[in-house]
């Protein structure tokens, strides 16, 4: 083999592998903007998913805010209520103190309501009580 012929057979090699390499090199390229378009795309969605959580959470939040606001309204013309009326005031105290353990006589003393009252008051406490157990009837 000549000198010449092995320097085209080397140019030929660096040819074919400057084309090889050109290829991949393409293909990859290809590849590369293909999966950036993919990514592209589920960014996208999920943009679009924190998008209407995030006004999910704006409206709930209006919401929460709105009932809230009623309540303390409520809460507020409940008292109002319960104030213009001293006798509500006098069985709201008295319920109170059944609910922490009071007796007839403590709530006749405290409340200011007649015997009666409160002993109505302490049986309807007793049958409305959870944790009251019912005994077994007398046979």
């Amino acid at each position: 083999m000549t000198e010449t012929s092995l320097t085209q057979i080397t140019l030929l090699l660096l040819t074919l592998v400057a084309l090889v390499s050109a290829g991949l090199c393409g293909y990859l390229f290809l590849r590369v903007k293909r999966q950036e378009r993919r990514h592209q795309a589920l960014i996208n969605v999920l943009r679009n998913e924190i998008r209407a959580m995030t006004n999910g959470s704006i409206g709930m939040g209006n919401r929460l805010l709105a009932i809230e606001q009623k309540l303390d309204m409520t809460v507020e013309k409940q008292q109002e209520l319960e104030n213009r009326d001293p006798g509500v005031l006098a069985y709201n105290q008295a319920a109170r103190l059944m609910e922490m353990g009071a007796d007839v006589d403590d709530l006749v003393r405290s409340c200011g309501i007649g015997r009666p009252e409160a002993e109505l008051m302490a049986l309807l406490h007793r049958e409305l009580s959870p944790d009251t157990q019912t005994l077994p009837p007398h046979h």
